[in-house]
């Protein structure tokens, strides 16, 4: 067991890495909490915080009276947002890939130098990715790095390899933490088209600031991915597992 994570992060360590393994595919079924409270000895309010955590990241699903399944394909913001796309998406299942629409040098303007705490005209590198999820268009992002951290970034082969990789395995920065803001609004021409959706068509937004273990910034992203696929779902407390559910079935029912 991994001592430094509090132990229901733990028991979903070792859930994930068994279907990251291979070791559980969609549709297996997981032992009962009663038997995952004996097998790692852990309370029943710790298996069910971890459960339940697992259940609206669309990791695993409940059928009530029968019990916990792994999930098929679904795709969710997974709020893991120091994961990349590749990485989360493979966690589900999905073949992914990445189409370059652009990257090139530019100098930070004030709004970006000021989000991103570098001075005006500074050098960033600027990447626009077109990402698809089982040959399907799944999201556009626009990512904003500095230079000085990153040099030479253009040179890696960024359609074949994960952004969030790179920095970590050749410039060896440490991604620490991030700021999220999602919202929504509805897609302009040039994305409808990249999208294959049909005008009006409403987009989920999502703005991040991740930082390293510095609390420098690495990098600002703006992604804007299709309403029609995915769904945010919010819990307060300890609902009922079978409750987590049939809030997703509903959702489901309601953008196929």
């Amino acid at each position: 067991m991994i001592s430094h994570l509090p132990l229901y992060a733990q028991l979903k360590e070792i859930i994930i890495g068994r279907i990251e393994q291979g070791k559980l595919v969609p549709g297996d079924k997981l032992p009962s909490q009663r038997e995952l409270c004996k097998q790692y000895d852990m309370s029943h309010m710790t298996v069910r915080r971890a459960i339940n955590e697992l259940i609206h990241e669309g990791v695993i699903f409940a059928i009530p009276g029968k019990g916990l399944y792994v999930a098929e394909n679904a795709q969710f913001v997974d709020k893991d947002s120091l994961k990349g796309f590749d990485e989360q998406m493979a966690r589900l299942g999905v073949s992914t890939a990445t189409k370059i629409l652009t990257s090139d040098m530019i100098n930070a303007s004030a709004p970006l130098a000021y989000m991103m705490g570098v001075a005006v005209d500074s050098p960033l590198v600027y990447i626009s990715r077109l990402r698809l999820a089982n040959d399907e268009p799944h999201s556009i992002t626009h990512v904003y790095l500095p230079h000085s951290l990153c040099p030479g970034l253009l040179n890696h082969d960024l359609a074949a390899n994960s952004l969030f990789e790179t920095l970590r395995s050749q410039y060896g920065l440490n991604l620490a933490s991030s700021i999220s803001t999602i919202g929504s609004l509805l897609a302009n021409e040039e994305q409808a088209a990249l999208l294959n959706l049909t005008q009006p068509a409403a987009l989920l937004f999502r703005e991040q600031l991740t930082f390293l273990d510095t609390g420098q910034v690495i990098e600002l992203s703006r992604s804007y991915m299709r309403g029609d696929i995915h769904r945010i779902q919010m819990t307060e407390g300890d609902p009922p597992i079978e409750r987590l559910n049939d809030t997703l079935e509903i959702v489901n029912q309601t953008v196929t």
